[in-house]
């Protein structure tokens, strides 16, 4: 065992997918855990809920043979416990067709902080309406529940569970914890970038949409990318792109893998230990989305997939005008625009995603020094529907002269999360293709991190 450094005496739990042996968990007598690294993650105990319509998820092995004890057998285990910041389901990635024909998914998972954000992201996954929830009353899981109450307890705990709250209708009971955790420390810290000067203007909640525009050539798509990948970075979401403009995809891939790697990277580079570590995480952490022609239906429901299926916490539709709502009801552009971002604001909800609008302007002035006046939301087609039904709206806009680009919070919907009018400022480093706060003039820059 790696802990001790010796051998030890170990219990072994078996990880079978059909007849293949895909992992053996190893647990000592001091809870000391070892699997075989590098081997494909999924359920502990998943052969136990084929033929069953319901199925039942528990957090530990030690949880599995409790239920067990009380005749509960299509039970399956996650590998790998709950944390409480990011939870990486590449098993459930791995096993998703396991529950295409459940009609009953019972989440007993720990009562624990972290246990509880799992269970929200398999709702989120797996889809409320199928979910169940179990009250494990004074104790943190199943085994604490059957050594406390015994078999027949715990089994009548399994049938006495109770559905998710209804889509659309809360009561206060529903909420009861969201609104204790309030009352004890006020509003959740949005989600950050990890760039200080942007994160002390701006940050976000899931569930919302973002308005980004700009004039052309400012940098919105480019900027939009960096939002992403420091949310990749701080909190592992995966994004989906629908995204016409950014075509062909190889050169999308090859600006993320510029992000991440910190560098361009050379033809030396190729085939080498960073060339296969930054191209496998671009690979498994965004998607392309990729139509003959795009439609909003189209591009949501592919994100709905994408949500159950590998997880993804960002949607990206750039440009918007590239993405029609061919079912709309009306040809007026503001009606169209309010049905429009309705959808968008209902997916966003539903499936806990966090989406970008790259929306051009459609009217673009110059001032009287000659260069373009920066648009706001008014100046995107629609006009003042994007600014009352957005979330958030940022205008990303390019000095060329100071060779600084300027992102700015045209609004935010909630105080705590920023400021309105409040600005950034950057500077553009073409190797990596990030953006690198800028201070003052270029004389009293600070020096770049690859200077």
């Amino acid at each position: 065992m790696p802990q001790t450094g010796k051998s030890e005496n170990t219990i072994q739990f078996n990880y079978y997918m059909g007849d293949q042996l895909i992992n053996v968990k190893y647990r000592d007598g001091r809870k000391n855990f070892k699997l075989y690294k590098g081997a494909e993650k999924i359920f502990y105990n998943i052969n136990s809920i084929i033929g069953y319509d319901a199925c039942v998820i528990v957090e530990g092995e030690m949880d599995v043979l409790a239920m067990h004890e009380a005749g509960v057998t299509n039970v399956i285990s996650v590998p790998n416990g709950a944390t409480l910041n990011s939870n990486n389901l590449d098993y459930l990635d791995n096993c998703i067709d396991y529950f295409d024909d459940k009609e009953k998914i019972i989440l007993a998972v720990d009562a624990d902080e972290p246990g509880q954000a799992l269970r929200q992201e398999f709702i989120r996954r797996l889809g409320a309406e199928v979910c169940y929830l179990v009250d494990f009353d004074d104790c943190k899981d199943a085994n604490d529940y059957l050594v406390k109450y015994g078999a027949e307890k715990l089994r009548d705990v399994i049938n006495n569970v109770r559905p998710v709250p209804l889509e659309g209708v809360s009561t206060l009971k529903d909420i009861e914890d969201e609104l204790k955790d309030f009352v004890k420390n006020g509003f959740k810290p949005g989600f950050q970038i990890g760039l200080k000067n942007f994160d002390n203007i701006f940050s976000t909640y899931t569930g919302q949409f973002i308005t980004v525009t700009g004039v052309p050539s400012s940098g919105k798509s480019d900027f939009v990318d960096q939002m992403v990948v420091g949310y990749n970075q701080l909190y592992g979401w995966k994004t989906a792109y629908a995204s016409p403009e950014n075509q062909p995809v190889y050169l999308h891939a090859h600006k993320l893998m510029r992000k991440h790697w910190q560098d361009m990277p050379a033809v030396g580079d190729i085939g080498g230990d960073k060339w296969e570590q930054v191209t496998e995480h671009v690979n498994d952490n965004y998607f392309f989305i990729d139509m003959d022609k795009y439609n909003l239906e189209a591009v949501l429901r592919k994100g709905a997939e994408l949500v159950k299926r590998k997880g993804i916490k960002c949607l990206v539709l750039d440009p918007f005008n590239k993405i029609r709502d061919v079912n709309a009801h009306s040809d007026d552009v503001n009606r169209y625009t309010m049905d429009y971002l309705a959808k968008i604001e209902a997916f966003c909800k539903k499936y806990d995603v966090l989406t970008f609008i790259v929306a051009h302007p459609t009217k673009m002035y110059k001032g009287q020094d000659g260069k373009m006046e920066e648009p706001t939301m008014y100046n995107i087609k629609g006009g003042g529907e994007w600014y009352d039904a957005s979330y958030h709206g940022l205008l990303v806009h390019r000095d060329y002269d100071a060779k600084t680009t300027k992102v700015k919070v045209l609004k935010v919907k909630f105080q705590n999360l920023g400021e309105n009018g409040a600005e950034s400022f950057f500077t553009w480093e073409p190797r990596s293709g990030s953006f690198v706060p800028h201070v003052g003039t270029e004389a009293e820059a600070e020096p770049m991190p690859w200077e």
